[in-house]
């Protein structure tokens, strides 16, 4: 069960997309505070060869899922650099099985990780949004790292932990 609701989600988009610069900034400063380790996820991806413009797409996408987990009501744990990277390697296992497989098996193994997603909303906006963004990019090597960076942030937030919460997502 989605932890994020449509109506969070929802209104985590509008609260980003009204932003100005400055609330921007403000955001990223407090995503800096709680969550360091996802926003370094996006910021290392200069270093990566990914020009400014898509590493900006991906912080925009960093920002909305980090208001979305505002929005939800509920308190995240900090997310750790080994769950980031527990969690890429999770996915990228899922992503390379499926790619050894014929379209269909392929198209099967891909439908069933995101229909059993646990939070479907941060899936679908991901999906939507860098279904968009690469119709109008410019397709580069570097492309691979801010998508699997991007997926790796709405994985994390999937399989975080709650305060308080002891057991899994």
């Amino acid at each position: 069960m989605s932890r994020i609701s449509a109506q969070a989600m929802a209104r985590a988009i509008n609260a980003v997309l009204a932003m100005d610069f400055g609330k921007k900034e403000a955001l990223t400063d407090e995503v800096f505070r709680i969550q360091p380790h996802m926003l370094a996820s996006v910021m290392v991806q200069k270093d990566f060869g990914v020009p400014l413009e898509k590493v900006d797409f991906l912080l925009h996408i960093l920002l909305v899922c980090f208001q979305a987990m505002k929005e939800s009501g509920l308190t995240w744990a900090t997310v750790t650099e080994d769950e980031q990277e527990r969690q890429l390697q999770r996915y990228l296992a899922i992503f390379e099985s499926s790619a050894r497989q014929n379209d269909q098996r392929r198209d099967e193994l891909l439908g069933q990780y995101i229909n059993g997603h646990p939070e479907k909303w941060l899936v679908a906006y991901l999906s939507s949004e860098t279904t968009a963004w690469l119709k109008r990019i410019v397709p580069e090597e570097s492309d691979k790292y801010v998508m699997l960076a991007a997926w790796n942030l709405v994985n994390c937030i999937a399989f975080a932990k709650l305060v308080g919460d002891q057991g899994p997502p």
